[in-house]
């Protein structure tokens, strides 16, 4: 099956069309400009031009950056506070007059990493980190998501929060080298390690294009690697959790 997956990032939120029994892009990626305040609204409409551009009719799949349950958003980091307690599901799926599922961002790229990707046949704890705007992270055991984890969120012991310290957006802002940042990300390493020991790590989002120029400064025990899907992991994840939810739907 053929669903159109969408990627909601601080920046950019990139679509394309997916086929779920593969994972590959079966339409080249289109980007549209994050708008500025990214309130519900402008999202929403935004959503509808993706899916003008792609002349789609059928689900959508979109990887959220937010905690998501049963539809609602129950946090804000990079986007506008007033899509609390809001229902994307619904709003989204109104705009875009398709039916649209929707589930946290790093949950998404984790899946598709999961099924498609650098977890395929890993058992044990598997932690999934997106590396952008924020810190995402998704969370598998044997293969099950805990979604919803947000780890991006927890303080270092500097006191200052992980994705504030370590982001792409901060290597940026702050104009750091990969080996400086690379340090700054490896102390964050060392604390999920701490925390929840992860037999392999996997990196995704943009900055996992640049893996080389800081692998150098990972001193953790746990295998790390790029993601397979690098910065498309979201897209693909998500065309499958749509695929999943329609799926259960129409049974």
């Amino acid at each position: 099956m053929q669903i159109l997956g969408v990627d909601i990032g601080g920046t950019g939120i990139k679509g394309a069309i997916v086929d779920t029994a593969t994972g590959k892009l079966v339409t080249e990626r289109h980007r549209f400009e994050t708008p500025q305040p990214a309130t519900p609204e402008a999202i929403a409409a935004t959503l509808a031009q993706m899916v003008t551009h792609f002349n789609w009719s059928g689900a959508v799949g979109i990887g959220f950056p937010a905690a998501i349950q049963h539809g609602v958003v129950r946090t804000a980091s990079n986007i506008s506070p007033s899509f609390i307690g809001i229902n994307i599901d619904q709003l989204f799926s109104i705009a875009t007059n398709c039916r649209c599922y929707n589930l946290n961002d790093a949950d998404a790229a984790g899946s598709a990493e999961m099924h498609f990707g650098e977890g395929v046949g890993q058992s044990g704890v598997v932690l999934l980190i997106t590396i952008g705007t924020g810190l995402g992270t998704a969370l598998f055991t044997d293969g099950k998501l805990l979604p919803n984890t947000e780890l991006g969120h927890l303080y270092l012991q500097n006191g200052i929060k992980a994705e504030h310290y370590a982001s792409d957006a901060i290597r940026k802002t702050e104009d750091l080298g990969w080996k400086n940042w690379g340090n700054r990300f490896n102390t964050y390493l060392a604390m999920m390690e701490e925390l929840f020991w992860p037999d392999l790590i996997i990196l995704g989002g943009g900055a996992s294009k640049k893996f080389d120029k800081f692998k150098g400064k990972i001193t953790i025990e746990a295998e790390v690697k790029p993601a397979a899907f690098l910065n498309q992991a979201g897209i693909v994840g998500a065309a499958l959790y749509a695929h999943s939810k329609k799926s259960l739907s129409d049974n």
